[in-house]
């Protein structure tokens, strides 16, 4: 399948202007929110926040090795995970509620980021996987100038606007991500965004013309493309095969890979909604399995059972944020 490139028009130079060590404030236009608010270059700083309430400046909540990706991204020794605090989206069974919504993490420069992508690299790591990073593409962008040996992984929720995408078309080799909902109902009481499927999928869309048909190494490690996370919710089965259903419709074989996940627990605020708030059934999972099976989605992932555990949910408390280059070589 043959898709145009889109281009970046005069976005460009509105990023530009956003560079977080040039300009305190910037008119925030990165995902599909388009607050158009002047972002001031902290967030503790006096002024105007947008939906994801961040200052330019990233926060980061923890940066490690990270083993509990999909295969081609975690590998032998681990992704070198970067948790951005904040979000776009206000997921409310977030498995990373404590960072996405009560933002907890420790600012840092954009010559700070280098320096972690440095030092988890010298750990091993086969990749640099941002974690969230949306609302930061200005400060990630330059951190990025430079190219890395190690593969980029943009690790995100979905729902992004097609111009960043395609801003960051030189600087991520690899896209990880979701498709939470085709259910604009579902979206907007889960996640706030009534219009995600229509920006997701055209996000997504937008990230497989840069990248083409993935590309695995053989270290197993993904070098290029794209990787769709879904992550089923209880009584959610239907909306689930109509994802499939669009995945099977619009990439050919090889053209992306598929996560079928099935690690939700309740978590966040997901005691509120009383529909969510379980595991998803045996049976759940087995019917959606047996439908991506019969769609013809190959290229990809399941997931054990045991994936829905806490156990899984990393714990942030600032690990590889601070530490210098040296201390950095210890983390484990």
């Amino acid at each position: 399948m043959k898709f145009p490139l889109s281009t970046c028009g005069t976005i460009k130079e509105i990023f530009m202007r956003g560079n977080p060590e040039r300009n305190p404030m910037s008119i925030c236009n990165i995902c599909p929110r388009a607050c158009k608010i002047e972002r001031k270059r902290s967030a503790s700083d006096r002024g105007t926040v947008g939906y994801c309430a961040s200052g330019m400046l990233p926060v980061i909540s923890r940066a490690a090795l990270h083993h509990w990706e999909e295969p081609c991204i975690a590998g032998t020794r681990g992704a070198g995970t970067v948790f951005f605090a904040g979000c776009n989206l206000s997921c409310v069974y977030c498995q990373n509620y404590e960072i996405s919504e009560m933002r907890k993490g420790i600012e840092v420069s954009v010559d700070r980021l280098k320096e972690i992508y440095q030092e988890l690299i010298r750990q091993g790591a086969h990749n640099i996987d941002l974690v969230t990073p949306t609302h930061y593409t200005h400060a990630i962008f330059q951190s990025l100038r430079d190219p890395l040996p190690v593969p980029v992984v943009y690790n995100c929720g979905g729902y992004e606007s097609v111009h960043t995408v395609a801003f960051l078309r030189n600087k991520v080799q690899c896209w990880l991500p979701d498709l939470k909902y085709m259910d604009s109902k579902a979206s907007k009481r889960y996640s706030d965004a009534p219009d995600y499927f229509e920006k997701a999928s055209a996000a997504i869309e937008q990230m497989f013309r840069q990248t083409g048909p993935y590309e695995i190494g053989p270290d197993g490690i993904l070098k290029k493309g794209v990787l769709i996370r879904h992550l089923i919710l209880p009584g959610q089965v239907e909306d689930t095969k109509r994802i499939m259903e669009y995945i099977a419709e619009t990439f050919a074989p090889g053209d992306v890979l598929f996560s079928l996940m099935r690690q939700y627990i309740p978590y966040g605020r997901a005691s509120e909604f009383p529909e969510i708030n379980r595991r998803i059934t045996d049976e759940e999972y087995e019917e959606c399995e047996s439908y991506m099976e019969d769609l013809g989605i190959t290229d990809g992932y399941v997931q054990a059972k045991e994936s829905s555990d806490k156990a899984f949910i990393p714990i942030f408390e600032g690990t590889g944020v601070l530490e210098s280059a040296h201390e950095g070589l210890d983390q484990k």
